[in-house]
């Protein structure tokens, strides 16, 4: 292949063509507005919003229809009914790894129900299975009792999204600690 000037010729042509096509053309007079794109506003999930503020409000309730069933000393275990006694088995072995984790330590019971709701909507939301849930062994408070223990047992027990917890492995904290198996998708 070899390379070709261009002809002018015809582009001379061709420009004397559009200028006799335009001779009657006027401008459009140039504004000073300024368009702008329209602002796409994000929508407001208004539905969901209002779910988990009722969930938040029930699990704020007191519980009161739930007993204190727990001692100091007695080792925590639950499980909802139509769920196996062998995933309790297997949550006490460590058969789940724990995927997050919530320290209620030196929280009052008001500030630590409140953390544990908002957490359990966390786990829920980024499909968290397992988590583990420290509120601690009272040995610093009032009377040396575990006074979070108990609230946090009467309070897991009363969300459905909990399918059974027990107490966690002494490496996972032990009698200071749960570890809890939600519901999944």
């Amino acid at each position: 292949m070899t390379a070709r000037p261009l002809s002018t010729e015809g582009a001379t042509d061709e420009r004397n063509l559009l200028r006799e096509a335009l001779r009657d053309v006027i401008p459009i007079k140039s504004s000073d507005k300024v368009r702008h794109p329209p602002r796409l506003i994000e929508p407001i999930p208004v539905q969901r919003l209002r779910a988990e503020q009722e969930i938040l409000a029930e699990t704020l309730g007191d519980g009161s229809a739930l007993e204190d069933g727990v001692e100091s000393g007695a080792e925590v275990a639950f499980v909802r009914a139509g769920v196996s006694r062998q995933t309790l088995r297997k949550l006490r072995r460590g058969h789940w790894v724990a995927q997050g984790e919530l320290d209620l330590h030196g929280l009052t019971v008001a500030a630590a129900r409140e953390s544990l709701a908002l957490f359990l909507q966390q786990c829920l939301r980024d499909h968290w299975r397992c988590v583990r849930i420290i509120h601690g062994r009272g040995l610093r408070s009032k009377d040396g009792e575990p006074v979070l223990k108990s609230k946090t047992v009467r309070w897991l027990s009363q969300r459905d999204e909990v399918l059974a917890f027990c107490q966690a492995r002494p490496a996972d904290g032990g009698a200071g600690a749960v570890v809890v198996l939600l519901r999944g998708r």
